[in-house]
Parts: structure tokens; sequence; C-alpha cells
């Protein structure tokens, strides 16, 4: 978040929830059915869900906001200046909500920091190509049980594992609206998320298993192939 004058001088309470906008990470757990958000910076090891209370990750001694402190949740008051964050590099893979914050705040001249928030709306998102972010794909990132996904296009969306923004709101805990532009993937073309109950696919590949993976199986069995032919050879 830029930085801010203050234009209060301690912690208040609002009489009713603010609507504020503010970026976040998607990201989906392991089994593929959970879905949550992490904060870009200070909270991007805290997975939360659509209604959530911050909590310092630094000292769980004190409930946040201080004003000494960075803990906290934030948002911005204008929509426009949230697209203007999401143009930043570090950004870019972000998805922009729009929350009602309440519970203890601190207010600042273009924002809030603010305990307590209600996702409501996921409002925007753009692909690394720069069209818009009709779907989540694999980031090749995560956390511990958690896996990063990024925003894609219907284009760069073709052959890797995806949701649509409607999947993904499907598998939080709580209703939330989805603004962003739907897209139909073909079904040969669009690898789910997660295995069956089983636990192994049909085709005995795991939905996890990258191209990369493959390209060293064939290369193991050529190796293989090459040794068999030198013994022949040796003989």
């Amino acid at each position: 978040m830029p930085s801010w004058s203050s234009g209060s001088v301690r912690g208040e309470r609002p009489d009713r929830p603010f609507t504020g906008y503010k970026l976040a990470n998607a990201v989906l757990s392991a089994d593929g059915e959970r879905a949550g958000f992490v904060g870009l910076t200070l909270g991007a090891t805290e997975v939360y869900g659509v209604t959530a209370e911050a909590r310092c990750v630094w000292n769980g001694h004190h409930a946040p906001p201080r004003r000494w402190c960075g803990c906290g949740f934030y948002c911005l008051h204008a929509f426009g200046d949230a697209l203007d964050l999401g143009c930043a590099t570090e950004n870019r893979s972000a998805v922009l909500l729009e929350v009602a914050a309440a519970g203890r705040y601190i207010r600042y001249e273009r924002g809030l920091r603010y305990s307590r928030q209600r996702v409501r709306v996921i409002r925007e998102s753009r692909c690394d190509c720069g069209l818009p972010g009709s779907a989540l794909a694999e980031a090749g990132s995560g956390l511990i049980g958690w896996r990063h996904l990024v925003p894609a296009c219907g284009r760069c969306a073709v052959g890797r594992p995806v949701l649509t923004m409607r999947e993904f709101a499907a598998r939080l805990d709580g209703p939330v609206r989805v603004e962003v532009p739907e897209i139909t993937m073909p079904a040969a073309s669009a690898p789910a998320f997660g295995v069956p109950e089983d636990g192994v696919p049909e085709d005995g590949v795991t939905a996890g298993e990258s191209q990369f993976a493959v390209l060293a199986a064939e290369i193991a069995l050529l190796h293989a192939r090459l040794d068999d032919l030198q013994s022949r050879l040796d003989r």
C-alpha cells in the first residue's frame, strides 16, 4: 500500500461498514475443494476467507490495527486507485476485490486500515498478456496446503489447470458476487484441479503433473533403450 497522510490520531470504530477496494492473491487448497485469498505483502502467508478478522503477524497480544504497527487489513476508498495499484509489476497477478470494512479502523487520506472485513465482489482481474482475466490458473507457487492462482484469459488458459471465476467463488466459505466476464473452456483444453476421490485419475497421471515430468520420463526411457543397445554391442 502507498504511504498516506493520516486523517485521524486514534483507532476509530465506524457505526456501519465502509465500502472499500483492495488487491489480493487468490489461493486454492491442496485438495481443490476450498478457496481463499492472501495479502500482497505483510499478509502474504495468511489465508483468509469471505469474512475475516485481522491478526497481527508480529505480535498476537494486541488487536489490529495499531498506529505504531503495520497490522490490519488495508483498502482504498476509490475503485480507480485500486486499479492503478494493480498496474504495479508486483501486483499484476492479483484480483481486485470490493469489501465491506468494519471494526476498529484508522482513516487515511486515500483509504483505511481496519480489523474486520467481508469480501463482497470480485471486480477485476488481468491476465499476464493484458487481456481481462476471466479464469484463474495454476501459478506454480504456493503455501503449505494452498496453491497460488493467477488470472488468465481464455487464450492463455488453454492447456492449463484452471477454474472460472464463478467456480472459484463457489469454493469460498461464503457468497461472493463475480463481475468478471466469464469464459467457456472446452473440456479437453482445461485440466481440472485436484484428483478424483480414489486419488488417481483414470489415465494414471495426477492432475498436477507438469509437462516437464512427462518429458523427464520420456528421456529416462530413451536412456534405458540406449543402455540396452550398448550392452548388445558389447557382447
